[in-house]
């Protein structure tokens, strides 16, 4: 990131600008006529490494007089590198510099402002991830600097996790970010690396996305179309994915209920196949349709389909934390972007409301669409939507409609079960022993008291192992949603509910939980689930 920044320093130095606005004119003649000019592009990894950069070139350039990165000029009596004051005053400042990010999670009107052209007398410096190798082209870019990496979502089927780590671009990669400098005339690319890495270390080209995702969706659609009669393995990819990705979906698949024993479609897994969706959010769909609440499903899923809606400028961060507790429903991250959308929705769909309360109104406004048509298709299954009647009154007389989706998001995502480990956040997988933690920014993360059992969307690995989207469910729905998995375990060598009390008190299984001897496996349980398992992977690697 500092060399990155020097160099970018070096070549606003070195370079002239132009006096007149080159990036909006359309005449090469008159651009070389006007030599110099030019804007920069940075290729860095993360919003992290972007925002570092972009403040240690305002600092260098404020310590050279020459204005923070906002394009307003410093006079000349400012400080220069070392902590001296400038003693000269005949000493030029360097031409205005406007420092602009680009990331994925920038709100959609600041990514806007790096197509605007620079005033005249001054330069752009773009700070971008690789977004900007494909995704987008900006004219007047003449100078690319390149860190030489990239960020890439890899996926673990051992344990379910996504990792976001940090790889060297590959050669396909530079040579196209390369190509992004001087696309209307001229251009210079420097690499941070050697020629040498270039040739010797660098892939030719990036792994491709099949052989590095959670292949769940894609496997659930093959089987819903009877490629290769049912047989994922006969079918010919492109780029074949690793047999431990295909095998660790067919199990997620069977777990979901949407195969079977044999690995044959159900009866729930060709309606989950009509959603473009994850299959534990169709899932989601289907079970809160059957409780009563597929009405808050919807949004939910509209709201998981679509980036976060909060949005965490650095130099207002207390602000917009303020603002994002205030939606919080402490019981469930899933329950606060439900409510978050309904909040949305109760203001009229405002943009000035949206950016008040520092959401992004262009994710609010995808997600309503992601909604209706979500709505359209769940219509065409013929869901229930609302509430469950039976005669003149609803099947459910009491009970708390969040709760029942709550109760449906555990049945979608009991395969990503946790217990609480300790009561600083920590978490371990009831399944696989992996270790989890509450993001920082989750609602149950500011509790004061730490739930015993979560479910979680998906797992990500960044800093630590963060769980992404978890919400607090009672152990007894763990056992009742995901039987093959988990059992309640007899208290005191007698039947589950037995002893002076009678009958299934939630008190009982309350306390039982919060000694941690609520979730075990059961002997038949786990036969059926080795035995499913032992059938899925032999036909993988048939």
């Amino acid at each position: 990131m500092d060399a990155a920044a020097k160099q970018a320093l070096t070549v606003h130095l070195g370079n002239p600008v132009s006096s007149s606005n080159s990036s909006s004119s359309s005449d090469p003649k008159k651009k070389e006529k006007d030599g110099g000019g030019g804007d920069i592009l940075i290729f860095l990894t993360g919003q992290e490494e972007i925002e570092a950069c972009c403040f240690s070139l305002a600092e260098k350039l404020r310590i050279l007089g020459g204005g923070d990165g906002t394009g307003e000029e410093k006079g000349g009596d400012g400080e220069k590198g070392g902590g001296k004051e400038k003693s000269d005053k005949n000493v030029t400042a360097p031409p205005p510099l406007l420092i602009l990010p680009i990331y994925s999670q920038l709100p959609a009107d600041l990514q806007a402002k790096v197509f605007d052209p620079a005033p005249p007398g001054s330069r752009k410096c773009v700070v971008a991830t690789n977004i900007a190798e494909t995704s987008l082209t900006l004219d007047g870019v003449k100078f690319v600097i390149d860190a030489g990496f990239s960020k890439l979502k890899v996926f673990n089927p051992r344990v379910g996790m996504d990792a976001l780590q940090v790889f060297p671009a590959s050669r396909a990669a530079v040579d196209q970010r390369a190509g992004r400098a001087g696309r209307t005339g001229p251009g210079t690319c420097w690499r941070l690396f050697t020629e040498a890495a270039y040739r010797d270390e660098l892939l030719p080209a990036s792994v491709p996305e099949i052989q590095r995702t959670n292949l769940s969706n894609v496997v659930l659609l093959l089987k819903s179309l009877g490629v290769a009669g049912g047989d994922i393995s006969k079918f010919d990819f492109m780029d074949p994915p690793p047999a431990d990705n295909v095998a660790a979906s067919l199990y997620s698949l069977w777990a979901l209920g949407a195969l079977d024993n044999a690995g044959r479609l159900t009866k729930d897994g060709r309606k989950m196949a009509e959603f473009p969706l994850d299959p534990p959010l169709a899932k989601l769909l289907l079970t809160a349709s059957a409780l009563g609440c597929g009405d808050e499903a919807l949004t939910v899923v509209a709201m998981l389909s679509v980036p976060p809606p909060f949005f965490r400028p650095p130099d207002r961060a207390d602000e917009s934390d303020a603002a994002r507790e205030k939606f919080f429903v402490a019981e469930s991250d899933h329950l606060t972007y439900l409510h978050v959308y309904e909040q949305w929705q109760s203001h009229g769909c405002s943009a000035e409301w949206s950016a008040k309360h520092y959401l992004q109104h262009k994710v609010l406004r995808k997600a309503k669409e992601v909604r209706s048509q979500l709505l359209d298709l769940a219509k065409q299954q013929k869901l229930p939507l609302g509430d469950l009647k039976k005669g003149n009154s609803s099947i459910y007389d009491t009970g708390d409609k969040w709760d029942r989706l709550r109760k449906a998001i555990a049945a979608s995502y009991h395969h990503h079960a946790a217990k609480a480990k300790t009561t600083a956040g920590e978490y371990t997988n009831c399944r696989t022993g992996a270790p989890a933690h509450l993001h920082p920014t989750s609602a149950l993360y500011g509790m004061g008291s730490t739930p015993d059992y979560v479910v979680y969307h998906e797992l990500v690995a960044t800093s630590k192992e963060f769980m992404q989207c978890a919400t607090a469910v009672e152990p007894e729905w763990l056992a009742e949603m995901g039987p093959a998995f988990f059992s309640i375990k007899e208290e005191g060598g007698g039947a589950v509910g037995g002893g002076a009390s009678g009958g299934i008190p939630g008190s009982s299984l309350l306390a039982s939980a919060s000694g941690g001897v609520v979730v075990g496996s059961r002997l038949e349980a786990r036969a059926r689930e080795r035995e499913a398992r032992l059938e899925m992977e032999a036909e993988a690697r048939r």
